[in-house]
């Protein structure tokens, strides 16, 4: 099976941060599938094909201030963070993982408050000045992240891609479901490999 990229692409990297992916940090669950599923190694191999490619790769970390003050505790999530003081600017949880450091090249632009990338950042307004027509979805969650930047992306007029093998959940179920009734619905689902021979092409 191959996949077309329609007009120039950007690889999108969300959340592959050691206070959401590593074991023992937060989201425990999640770490176990990102290992299981062996993504963080594919993202990297795939990151370094956007490079080679003269294509933008992007990293959306998650962050808060240490006040929270622009992060309402308006979700069980965002509550939750917000009890327990996690993903604080700062601090080694929200450091990007060894393998996914940025190099020179790349954005980083994160996000204080809420699920999606393209709300309350720059990430909309730097894919337009890249003529970015095609975004390329790659990391966590397939819960919440994915699908959020998923919607909010096509509902900019983006093409979205969704690497199927670089992207994990909080269970094997839950992505399933997700990936096939969800995601199916607003982005094309292809593999690294799909995806690195289309960039190539």
């Amino acid at each position: 099976m191959s996949i077309t990229i329609t007009g120039r692409a950007a690889l999108l990297i969300s959340e592959m941060q050691r206070g959401v992916i590593e074991a023992g940090g937060t989201f425990n669950a999640l770490a176990g599938q990102v290992a299981e599923r062996g993504i963080t190694p594919r993202i990297a191999d795939l990151a370094a094909a956007f490079r080679a490619a003269g294509l933008p790769v992007i990293h959306l970390p998650a962050t808060h201030r240490p006040d929270f003050a622009d992060a309402p505790a308006n979700t069980l999530i965002a509550a939750l963070a917000r009890k327990h003081k996690q993903m604080v600017l700062g601090t080694e949880a929200v450091e990007f993982v060894d393998e996914l450091q940025p190099v020179e090249g790349d954005f980083s632009i994160p996000r204080t408050a809420g699920m999606v990338p393209f709300h309350g950042t720059t990430l909309d307004l730097t894919l337009r000045r890249m003529k970015i027509e095609t975004v390329v979805l790659t990391g966590v969650s397939t819960n919440l992240a994915i699908p959020g930047a998923a919607i909010a992306g096509s509902d900019l007029g983006y093409n979205i891609v969704v690497v199927e093998d670089c992207i994990a959940g909080s269970d094997a179920d839950t992505h399933r479901v997700i990936v096939e009734n969800q995601l199916r619905m607003v982005a094309r689902i292809a593999s690294a490999e799909e995806v690195k021979t289309a960039i190539a092409s």
